[in-house]
């Protein structure tokens, strides 16, 4: 990720500002309180069991993650000095199934002009004769994002770990009408039918958002194609953007192209789909509104500069992303720890080709352990029930299947709320009474509930169809003070739920991250939160039912997770 998303994103930590080309950064003087009733956020606790984080220090985007020789490859923005954002490098961390890692020495290290002032974001691609290749931003000595390459030393060496970078970068330069701080992130390249390969860099272009075109021969000597990408008035810089083809289920199934990017109006990613015009190397959009608020969202919530690749072992596209964290920058200090990567995702295309649908993995499910199993559960208006059996509600992996009774008391929808379902889900919170819904789950609970977290779903009436709100509240996640607790929500495109009456939801526990998927992968939402009672006492798991139609859960198996092995010293 360039630096200056990575400036705003920490708008609740720092107050940054430039000084003779250097960062400083002006740090809250915020810490929790400490006594011995109130543990300290550095309680070990918090650091997650089986999602990918380094031992200490700072770690943000993914980077150039990729399948090559029967090794997965994962390289990451991380700074190896300290907690807070600052002199980043390329990371790098191997593994065989993408859930135990191991941390390898950097690969790319701030040692020439061209990225002395930091190797950001960008991609890997396997060029003929089965080389891989790194391009990614650096900051040169003028301060200009501009885009370099990296070779792998030894191609021998199944783990690739040393790299090095020839003395003919940058290879593209900002030039022209581009400006030189926001142009940044090249993707995975891919060939034309001319046989030239290209990639796209994101940017901002006349105060537009942009994925600018390249073309090469020999993916050193790049040309600026005539025409962006794409680029949209909608919004600002595009920072990380994906290409890539998707496949739905089944043979014979729809195939569109997804163009991805991060938006630091937001800090959110989003993304389109439609068609790669091959003769004007132009991406051709099926909705080109001029609102972000109407793109498709990979997730609602704390996830930011995703990154795919497919995974030609499995045949698969996978992806990845970073999740920050939501205390505060003297938390990250004393905690010596900040930023972890959701759980790697497949992706693939719906089967309406209307969406992208996202689910954990498989290889996740080698954690499970101490299986409960429970079925045909009523949950009346005002329910709340423990699954007493589960043994540990903070690492856990949970998948409920509900079945709505009646629809009849579906509350209606206000067209207004599609725009913004995060606010209609701090308006309508769990606690507040509805028709069908809310109901779900209440997660790293507190004995006494005081703290929780709640997903849930919501349905409205709408004039032809239903539609199903998604919810993520972490308002009562903690006691604590002092930390961003929002509420994250959107709308799920679930199918025949008037036929089917019942709605899914598979959620990932791991301490200090939360990973819901809601209709079978249809809505995706990650939530950071630090309850007291994990350091205090015990948490616990309950579904429950605030509506005034009754909700059965027709099945509802846990597990406890073990612990993966993940860049251990």
């Amino acid at each position: 990720m360039a630096v200056a998303v990575s400036f705003f994103f920490l708008f609740l930590y720092f107050s940054l500002f430039f000084e003779n080309g250097e960062v400083e950064a002006n740090q809250r003087v915020f810490l929790c309180p400490q006594s011995p009733k109130v543990n300290s956020i550095v309680s070990k606790q918090y650091r997650t069991a089986y999602h990918f984080q380094p031992p200490k220090n700072w770690i943000n985007d993914p980077n150039g993650p990729m399948y090559y020789k029967g090794i997965y490859h994962l390289f990451y923005q991380y700074n190896p000095n300290g907690s807070l954002w600052g002199n980043i490098i390329w990371a790098h961390s191997v593994s065989t199934d993408l859930i135990n890692w191991i941390r390898l020495e950097p690969a790319l290290e701030r040692t020439t002009p061209s990225d002395n002032n930091g190797c950001w974001s960008g991609s890997t691609t396997i060029l003929a004769r089965d080389r891989p290749v790194v391009l990614y931003t650096g900051i040169d000595s003028n301060n200009r994002e501009v885009q370099n390459i990296a070779y792998p030393v030894n191609l021998t060496d199944p783990y690739l770990r040393k790299w090095t970078k020839p003395t003919y970068n940058p290879l593209i330069q900002p030039v022209g009408d581009l400006n030189s701080t926001e142009f940044r992130d090249p993707t995975t390249g891919w060939v034309g039918k001319d046989g030239l390969w290209r990639i796209a860099v994101g940017a901002e272009l006349g105060g537009k958002g942009a994925a600018i075109l390249y073309k090469s021969i020999d993916f050193v000597h790049w040309i600026r194609a005539k025409d962006p990408l794409h680029s949209s008035s909608a919004s600002g810089v595009w920072e990380c953007p994906d290409f890539y083809l998707a496949v739905a289920d089944g043979d014979g199934g729809e195939t569109k192209y997804v163009l991805k990017m991060s938006l630091r109006e937001t800090l959110m990613d989003y993304y389109m789909l439609g068609k790669y015009d091959k003769e004007r190397d132009i991406f051709v959009p099926n909705n080109a509104a001029n609102d972000y608020r109407l793109w498709g969202r990979i997730d609602f919530g704390n996830f930011y500069a995703s990154k795919s690749f497919f995974d030609s072992q499995k045949h698969r596209r996978i992806l990845f992303a970073w999740s920050n964290e939501s205390d505060s920058a003297s938390d990250d200090v004393a905690k010596g720890w900040a930023g972890i990567h959701t759980i790697p995702r497949t992706v693939w295309l719906d089967s309406s080709g209307k969406q992208l649908l996202q689910w954990p993995i498989e290889e996740v499910e080698s954690l499970r352990t101490d299986e409960v199993h429970l079925q045909d559960i009523e949950l009346n208006t005002g329910a709340v029930s423990e699954v007493r059996e589960l043994k540990k509600a903070s690492q856990a992996d949970v998948e409920a299947e509900f079945e709505l009774h009646s629809l009849e008391r579906a509350e209606p929808l206000d067209p207004n709320w599609l725009l913004d379902p995060q606010k209609l889900c701090e308006e309508q919170s769990a606690s507040a009474p509805g028709g069908v819904g809310p109901f779900g789950l209440l997660l790293l609970a507190s004995d006494d509930l005081v703290e929780h977290t709640a997903v849930y779903f919501r349905v409205y009436r709408s004039q032809n169809n239903y539609m199903v709100l998604m919810c993520s509240d972490q308002r009562r996640s903690s006691l604590r003070p002092g930390l961003y607790k929002p509420t994250y929500g959107g709308f799920l495109d679930v199918v025949d739920l008037q036929k089917e009456r019942r709605i899914s939801l598979r959620t990932l526990i791991d301490h200090s991250v939360i990973e819901s998927f809601g209709g079978g992968g249809r809505g995706c939402i990650t939530a950071r939160v630090y309850p007291e009672a994990l350091c205090t006492g015990s948490t616990h798991l309950h579904a429950f039912n605030n509506g005034s139609t009754t909700v059965k859960i027709l099945t509802l198996k846990a597990w406890n997770m073990r612990k993966a092995k993940i860049n251990e010293n």
